[in-house]
């Protein structure tokens, strides 16, 4: 029985350094995505808040789409979350991984 329990955070650091909690993230109707709440909502699954099927099912994400905005954070932090720049850090890691 103690197996099928998930011991969870009841807050997280958030990407700006604030805490975040379930009642903080962005509400399940967004529509809206900007950097702040992308990176959000990586931070509240990288964290354990949430868990990756969680935020898909949420949120109304792909596993894919959510998968991109977490490559983006690792890669170029949360500039890298903007969709206007996209091909701008992408052709920059891709730079960086040839030396």
């Amino acid at each position: 029985m103690i197996e099928n329990q998930k011991i969870r955070p009841a807050k997280v650091i958030g990407p700006l350094g604030e805490p975040l909690t379930l009642d903080t993230l962005p509400p399940p109707d967004t529509t809206r995505w900007v950097v702040r709440r992308k990176a959000e909502v990586v931070a509240a699954v990288n964290g354990g808040l949430l868990s990756v099927d969680e935020v898909c099912e949420r949120y109304g994400l792909t596993v894919e789409e959510f998968a991109g905005w977490q490559r983006a954070i690792d890669r170029s932090g949360m500039p890298g979350l903007r969709v206007t720049r996209i091909q701008h850090y992408r052709s920059l890691y891709e730079r960086q991984q040839k030396y």
